[in-house]
């Protein structure tokens, strides 16, 4: 593998300019003035260097990227986007590799370097999505981990939980939940089921959370006593967490000492109209927060791009951060919370840290954010995928 020498970047987190040697795949050397003959240079003189991105919410068997136009055709409540989901499916054709495969070069061309996909597991769809993602992520240089996601409920829909342990058993990484009292009506059962899954098989667990309110807080509660009591610190996420931004601050403030002790990470998406969780709050008590698109292009709805630096922007823009330094706690969402979520080691932008990297004309990190502007080059495990 040829060297890569990327002359006089800004490494975001180094003060002023620095060259990047990466040999072999990984970050071998960050200083200024390295002589490496023989090594590929890209002179990205005054432009900002980030690790690669991370993708920590999605759903990528759910997509209808690169293919018709579809209308979206669903009521705005959350049974009503579970079954438009449910119904449509068959007819268009989901899960496709095609589609999956067309998002993920979108991704990569974006500079995600990691995905976290949550892939629907049901009676009816068996285990076909996470056969279609692993197919597609066969053909992509996109690292991608699937969580067994039982998105139409698992008590409520039998046979559900046994599919989730086949899923674990052929290497799926994570298993999934979904509002244990506002769609299974049974948080104690549901959790039980969910958590004694992840312990039995060593896996992380990633669950979305949209019951608000105190109920929300409630099951927050009961999920942060779980991780704790199991031992499962920093192998468990959850995702949405709505009811975080809709308590009062007392409550709020408890929950997260909960987290930040426990070792529970907050995923969100910042989509629409719904709360965003306190980010400022959760980063200053050492929670770890990660951040992704949720649903791209598919049957709960129309939007997202499979753009990270944009997504982050949503996250900072819903969060109302104008700041450098808040704007810039929505990018760390986008990378180094995603990928401590992931569990990734070797992540970064550090000698031996793998060479998944990603340069854009802007002076820092906040610009990066707001702008969002087309990559000047993007590398993956020190290959130049897109310059």
């Amino acid at each position: 593998m040829t060297d890569v020498l990327l002359r006089g970047g800004l490494p975001w987190g180094l003060e002023g300019p620095a060259d990047i040697l990466v040999r072999d795949g990984r970050i071998h050397t960050v200083a200024q003035g390295i002589d490496a003959p023989g090594a590929l240079v890209a002179d990205i003189a005054g432009q900002l260097v980030l690790p690669g991105l991370v993708e920590a919410h999605c759903h990528l068997d759910k997509t209808l990227y690169g293919g018709p136009w579809v209308p979206h055709s669903a009521d705005d409540t959350l049974a009503g986007r579970i079954g438009n989901d449910l119904g449509r499916r068959a007819e268009l054709g989901v899960p496709s590799v095609e589609r999956i495969g067309a998002l993920l070069e979108r991704m990569s061309a974006a500079g995600t370097s990691h995905v976290r996909t949550h892939t629907d597991i049901d009676p009816i769809v068996g285990l076909r999505g996470v056969e279609a993602v692993l197919e597609a992520a066969a053909g992509s240089p996109v690292d991608v981990r699937q969580v067994a996601f039982p998105q139409h409920g698992v008590l409520i829909n039998p046979g559900t939980a046994e599919l989730l342990e086949e899923a674990l058993k052929s290497g799926v990484e994570a298993v999934g939940g979904l509002d244990p009292a506002g769609i299974d009506r049974d948080p104690v059962r549901h959790l039980d089921l969910i958590f004694g899954l992840a312990e039995r098989y060593g896996t992380h667990l990633d669950l979305h959370l949209h019951d608000g309110g105190s109920l929300g807080g409630w099951e927050l509660e009961l999920i942060t006593e779980r991780t704790r009591a199991l031992g499962l610190a920093d192998r468990v996420t959850v995702s949405h967490a709505y009811a975080l931004g809709q308590l009062d601050e007392a409550h709020q403030d408890r929950l997260i000492q909960g987290f930040a002790e426990a070792g529970v990470a907050i995923a969100t998406a910042a989509v629409y109209s719904f709360p965003v969780p306190p980010i400022k709050k959760l980063r200053a008590a050492g929670v770890t927060v990660a951040c992704g698109h949720d649903g791209i292009r598919d049957l709960w709805g129309p939007y997202g791009s499979g753009d990270m630096l944009e997504r982050a922007m949503h996250v900072a823009y819903r969060s109302t951060f104008r700041r450098d330094e808040d704007i810039e706690l929505a990018l760390e969402a986008a990378s180094y919370g995603g990928a401590r979520v992931l569990g990734l080691e070797s992540y970064g932008l550090a000698p031996g840290d793998r060479a998944d990297l990603v340069v854009v004309p802007c002076g820092g990190a906040a610009e990066a954010v707001v702008v969002h502007p087309a990559r000047t080059l993007v590398m993956k495990d020190g290959v130049v995928l897109h310059n």
